[in-house]
């Protein structure tokens, strides 16, 4: 395992590994903040931006879609320090308090994220989770009454959608029956209950084998589920507070973790982190948004 310079994130979340650039991408949400770390020299690079960004995925013409406090955003990372941005769209819902948190692309391209009540202790279940289309927009809230959306992830067939809800009261992942052909999930179904392993389930990626790897936030560690929803594997880090996973590098067997500070003393030195590990197994390609 190996730390990612001396950085530490407020809040590490949503990498993603894009081939194109061969590039590694995150976010440190309260920073405003997008992180780039190059494939082969390890050269780091940051933009800001005006608002919080939570989710990102690259974009086929490039730069990145992003998910943010007032809406969905095209970024440009040039030359200078700050990001271009042009807002797309809006969210049903979307106001004061809120924005968007866990996000990332299906395989056929489509941008997906969800959205959450910032103020946790509050607990109010105003979270929904959308589609994004190039030409179509936004969609209706297509799971709604969520506190703390998380989790998204798509099966290597694309026939299974996975979500979490990471806030305390609830600490599940479900699992959905998935049309690629419409972007249509159905027949919700409980995947995984944290409330019986250990950690919340907080951000996800799915491997080859179309196992399920989520961050046990609170725990310390990473679970791999099978596909059938049966814990298989633990993968202990040295955060307290792992918050997504990314497979990525040129042979996708690269596992990137983000995290967060718990402000607890034996985190001290990890807090905040970000990690690369080679777990053995190798992950999915990620899919550029087709907008």
């Amino acid at each position: 395992m190996e730390r990612v310079g001396d950085l530490v994130c407020g809040v590490g979340e949503s990498p993603v590994w894009d081939a194109v650039d061969a590039a590694w991408y995150w976010v440190d949400i309260p920073a405003r903040r997008v992180w780039r770390m190059d494939g082969s020299s390890g050269a780091l690079r940051h933009w800001d931006t005006s608002e919080m960004v939570a989710c990102v995925a690259p974009k086929a013409s490039g730069g990145l879609i992003a998910g943010m406090e007032s809406g969905l955003f095209s970024l440009e990372l040039g030359d200078a320090r700050q990001a271009g941005e042009t807002r797309l769209s809006g969210a049903e819902g979307l106001g004061p308090g809120l924005r968007f948190n866990d996000g990332r692309c299906d395989r056929q391209g489509r941008f997906w994220a969800g959205t959450m009540f910032m103020d946790m202790a509050a607990a109010r279940a105003v979270g929904r989770l959308f589609r994004y289309e190039a030409g179509a927009g936004i969609s209706a809230p297509v799971v709604s009454e969520l506190l703390t959306q998380n989790g998204l992830a798509f099966s290597p067939d694309s026939r299974v959608m996975y979500l979490s809800d990471s806030h305390p009261q609830r600490r599940l992942v479900w699992a959905f029956d998935y049309d690629a052909e419409t972007g249509v999930p159905s027949n919700r179904r409980l995947f995984a209950d944290l409330n019986q392993h250990v950690g919340r389930p907080d951000g996800a990626a799915v491997d080859a084998d179309g196992c399920y790897w989520i961050c046990a936030n609170d725990a310390g560690c990473l679970l791999r589920f099978t596909p059938e929803g049966r814990l298989d594997r633990r993968v202990d880090v040295p955060m307290l507070k792992p918050a997504m996973c990314a497979f990525g590098g040129d042979d996708l067997r690269t596992l990137l973790v983000t995290s967060i500070p718990s402000g607890k003393p034996e985190d001290a030195d990890w807090g905040g982190a970000v990690v690369t590990l080679r777990p053995g197994v190798q992950g999915v390609a990620e899919v550029r948004f087709n907008g």
